[in-house]
């Protein structure tokens, strides 16, 4: 019944409704009878006040010959209330003058208050008064019973106490119609507040349910699709908005995915194809010369070479995207790297009678991944000599940068089109794939896609800085303080 949020919602809107309509309720109502009375007890002393200075006034009336008993009379004629008994008791308690023996009455009021003055619990509270100067006190009586007032005077140097009895049957009354009064409406409110507050929680979370079954329908085959936005500055607005955005990111994810399994399976066909009809040929002669077979063994080798440089390359860049590919810190000198990685890639520039200059005017210690940046650094250098024509000249560059180092890679080639500058650091993308696959310089486009990853994983960055009729240059920023880079890993 409550599995659904908006049952919930309105579950814990009616019980959080009901307790501060309960509190609510309590509060008023023991405000409102403390109120009633406090109101009693003040009109019960200023009854008793007024009827003292009465009674205090008939005694001091030279026309009065009654005496105290004859002022008392008087003053309770003129002071007494529908429904109020007074009464005037000695020092031992013994009731003196009754306003009902002197104005007879046959309200409920006054017969419950005759009956009232037989009982212990009257005679406990005649015992308190005549302990304490005035003294407020319930009285136990039938319907609701009587509020109490006595107050201590002097008389003809006697010592006496007005007692004034009142009935609560009606303040009774209006506290139980109060208490039933709540006993309905709050019930009733929490009702029709639940059942309001059940449909604008359904209202309110229309737009979840509809973000939740379009959310659904979407797969693999209309990832394109998205989810509705009806206010984008609300909350659910920016979940949705928010939702839509990682929509964006996986659809661009599964397009790079897709795009990079197709890439990855058109380069792996040719060498495989390569390898399969060079084997059958060489199968498919009886009798072939030991000249013709090492032919075929070398076709096979620099196939099976290219295979493995692309397979390598591809689980490289798998494992980095996994970040699984962790690096292996250690401290070097970067000049001397590119000096070794220039020594190694000389005998393919001699090949093509390139000339391979490099500058390094001064020592620099970095702390990185020694083996990830002389990849980088070969990948650079054979992605320049692979394009420069036979007597180019490929320079490379070290030079000192803000935080760390730069390292700059310029050759003479043709330079790349306008248009492709920006895609040449993407998975397999080459700038001529009519010539790419022609001997030895063939490639599957993926030296400077991996190159990229290794300087982003030392928090440096690549980028191409120049490529026109004079060549291209690549310059490359990696920072040598320990402290711009992740802990130190030895494990990878």
């Amino acid at each position: 019944m409550f599995d659904t949020l908006r049952a919930r919602l309105t579950l814990w809107y009616s019980m959080v409704l009901a307790l501060l309509l309960l509190v609510f309720s309590l509060t008023s109502y023991f405000l409102f009878a403390r109120g009633q009375n406090r109101r009693t007890d003040a009109d019960l002393a200023e009854l008793a006040q007024s009827f003292l200075v009465t009674f205090q006034d008939e005694l001091k009336d030279p026309d009065e010959s009654g005496g105290w008993q004859a002022a008392a009379r008087q003053a309770m004629l003129e002071h007494r209330v529908r429904g109020d008994t007074l009464l005037v008791v000695d020092s031992t308690g013994k009731t003196v003058a009754n306003s009902a023996d002197v104005v007879p009455s046959s309200a409920p009021a006054n017969s419950i208050a005759a009956r009232a003055i037989a009982s212990r619990s009257f005679q406990q509270f005649v015992e308190a008064a005549l302990r304490s100067d005035r003294t407020y006190q319930n009285v136990a009586a039938e319907r609701g019973g009587l509020r109490a007032y006595a107050v201590r005077f002097t008389a003809n140097g006697q010592a006496w106490s007005l007692v004034i009895l009142r009935s609560l049957h009606a303040q009774h009354e209006m506290l139980e119609e109060i208490r039933v009064a709540f006993c309905w409406l709050i019930p009733l409110g929490v009702l029709l507040a639940s059942v309001g507050g059940y449909f604008l929680a359904r209202r309110s979370l229309a737009p979840v349910a509809a973000m939740g079954a379009q959310a659904e329908r979407i797969g693999a085959v209309n990832l394109h699709d998205r989810l509705p936005v009806r206010n984008p500055n609300d909350e659910l607005g920016r979940l949705a908005q928010t939702f839509n955005d990682l929509l964006d990111r996986l659809d661009q994810s599964f397009e790079r995915q897709r795009r990079f399994i197709s890439d990855a399976s058109h380069e792996l066909r040719t060498p495989v194809s390569i390898l399969r009809g060079e084997a059958e040929v060489a199968l498919s002669q009886a009798s072939r010369s030991p000249e013709e077979y090492r032919e075929s063994l070398a076709v096979l080798h620099q196939e099976a070479q290219r295979l493995a440089r692309i397979v390598e390359d591809l689980f490289t860049l798998t494992r980095a995207d996994a970040g699984e590919h962790r690096l292996a810190y250690s401290d070097f000198y970067l000049d001397e790297l590119v000096a070794d990685c220039v020594r190694a890639a000389r005998a393919l520039a001699q090949a093509k009678n390139i000339a391979l200059v490099v500058v390094t005017p001064e020592e620099m210690p970095v702390r990185a991944d020694e083996d990830l940046l002389r990849r980088m650094i070969l990948n650079l250098l054979d992605n320049a000599i692979k394009y420069t024509p036979k007597g180019g000249k490929v320079s490379v560059t070290c030079s000192s940068a803000p935080r760390g180092y730069e390292l700059s890679v310029t050759d003479s080639g043709p330079g790349i089109p306008v248009d492709m500058q920006s895609k040449i650091f993407e998975r397999f993308f080459r700038a001529d794939r009519a010539h790419s696959r022609t001997g030895a310089d063939s490639g599957a486009g993926l030296g400077l896609s991996i190159a990229r990853w290794i300087a982003e994983a030392h928090l440096g960055r690549i980028e191409l800085v120049r490529s026109d009729a004079a060549g291209s240059a690549f310059k490359v920023y990696i920072p040598a303080s320990s402290e711009m880079l992740p802990p130190s890993d030895s494990s990878r």
